[in-house]
């Protein structure tokens, strides 16, 4: 078959910019797709954040101070591209330092609308001075959702696109990218405002993403149960009746992992390597050496149970506490934690740690490092989320070895099945209630399992020897850019 032509398009990609998971996927998905042959190409903003010192970036001769009119607004840009590190994909920045020399990535200032439409036809203007013409546009979160509309109108005289398909990636659809309606003229839709959505323009609104749903070719999430869930009236965020209408073109297609970085074989954070048939020894020696870095006391009879997170209420761990506390108060265990968001989830885990100063040990922030090594030296994951798109720590944790304990939701319940002792199949702890009950079962479970070597032993190695890598994941991607072309 002929290789595909991708032009993928994100607001940020690992390692160059990155908030959550976005940018994990940003940066795994195209090599792979480039590895299996595919003519693949990344856009995103250049920020100022971004350090080049390190790279070998080069300003684009052919792409130099373009003119974009945005109603009243001209910017122009400059394409700088480099290799996305370790591959052969051209990363493509847009270089315009009105738009994206801030601070922080995303930003709350009165032009966010602009920075984002810059990065749309942005990525179009770039692919129209290659003279390359995509098969497939992918587009992913609300940044990049206007793609779709602007090919259709403002870029649908260039025969360049005439059978350029386009796919939506929905992340996380609690973030939409709202904004009054004014900002139409700014957008250069005036003359197709009839196109976006009626009843949002009367309630003096515009929304991104809904507008990419309008229009994408395909709508996808990063996993099947989340495609379902986003559906219905308790996770939709008010799209769902938009979502409802496009009925097969929504699909879910879980992330992977990236099997070069998250693999204890070869990972160069680990204290010892281990892999599937040493696995007991491996994490033994990992155990140890966590504790002693984070300051308590190793006990090879205590489970480390570990958490890597953002702190957000999303996570679900204000049904962890009552469970935690009684465990902590009168079970020989130990508990890790890394990440730093609301503060009363810091304020909670700060506790834990002066209450229980022998057995907690929590890390404010994010330290890469340390992420792997709890991956490695945990004995149980904790990721008991209100709602998970997909996730990435729990099938981490599935290659590490350690058994997690999720609620059934989204991508966790794609991926972490509840093991069964009498058929002796599953990977982990699942729990169906998102309530201190329902975590509760699974800390039981959870101990009762680690007491028995057995046991243990086998729900450990069926999670290690499950396949989540990006390898597999890209087949099902290319499968669907096949289907869109053919």
């Amino acid at each position: 078959m002929e290789p595909l032509k991708i032009c993928f398009v994100s607001s940020e990609v690992a390692p160059f910019a990155k908030t959550g998971g976005l940018a994990d996927v940003a940066g795994a998905l195209p090599p792979e797709l480039a590895r299996q042959g595919h003519d693949v190409r990344i856009v995103m903003p250049l920020y100022s954040k971004i350090d080049f010192e390190a790279m070998d970036v080069t300003a684009v001769s052919f792409i130099q101070h373009v003119p974009v009119d945005f109603g009243p607004h001209r910017f122009h840009f400059t394409a700088f591209t480099t290799q996305l590190p370790d591959s052969e994909v051209d990363v493509y920045f847009i270089g315009c330092p009105q738009l994206y020399d801030r601070e922080g990535i995303y930003t709350g200032e009165w032009d966010e609308h602009l920075r984002y439409a810059m990065l749309c036809r942005g990525a179009i203007e770039c692919c129209q001075r290659m003279g390359w013409g995509p098969d497939v546009f992918h587009c992913n979160d609300w940044h990049t959702a206007l793609i779709p509309l602007y090919l259709r109108t403002l870029y649908s005289w260039d025969r360049l696109f005439e059978h350029t398909k386009t796919v939506l990636t929905i992340h996380n659809i609690a973030y939409q990218g709202w904004f009054p309606s004014e900002v139409v003229g700014n957008l250069g839709l005036s003359p197709y405002s009839w196109l976006l959505h009626q009843e949002d323009l009367q309630r003096g609104v515009v929304n991104y993403l809904k507008t990419g749903i309008l229009y994408a070719d395909v709508v996808t999430t990063v996993s099947r149960t989340y495609a379902k869930e986003i559906q219905t009236e308790a996770f939709g965020n008010g799209l769902q009746h938009v979502l409802r209408q496009r009925g097969g073109s929504v699909m879910g297609i879980v992330n992977g992992i990236d099997d070069g970085v998250w693999n204890p074989e070869i990972d160069p954070a680990l204290h010892r390597n281990y892999g599937v048939d040493d696995v007991a020894e491996g994490k033994a020696a990992n155990k140890a050496y966590l504790l002693e870095q984070m300051g308590l006391p190793y006990d090879p009879a205590a489970p480390v149970f570990g958490v890597v997170s953002r702190l957000t209420p999303q996570k679900g761990f204000e049904i962890t506490q009552e469970a935690m506390i009684e465990a902590l108060r009168y079970l020989n265990i130990r508990f890790v934690i890394l990440g730093s968001g609301e503060p009363g989830l810091e304020g909670h885990f700060t506790w834990l740690q002066n209450t229980f100063p022998n057995k907690v040990c929590y890390y404010r922030g994010y330290h890469e490092k340390l992420a792997h090594q709890i991956e490695a030296g945990a004995d149980i994951f904790v990721m008991p989320s209100r709602f998970e798109p997909c996730g990435l720590n729990q099938m981490y944790s599935l290659r590490y070895g350690t058994v997690p304990i999720v609620r059934k939701t989204g991508g966790l319940a794609d991926t972490v099945s509840l093991y069964d002792p009498r058929s002796g199949e599953g990977t982990g702890v699942v729990f169906d209630h998102y309530d201190d009950a329902g975590f509760a079962w699974g800390l039981k479970t959870a101990l009762r399992w680690y007491q028995e070597p057995e046991t243990w032993a086998r729900v450990r190695r069926n999670g290690m020897l499950q396949d989540h890598s990006w390898g597999r994941q890209a087949d099902e991607y290319v499968g669907l850019y096949r289907r869109l072309t053919s």
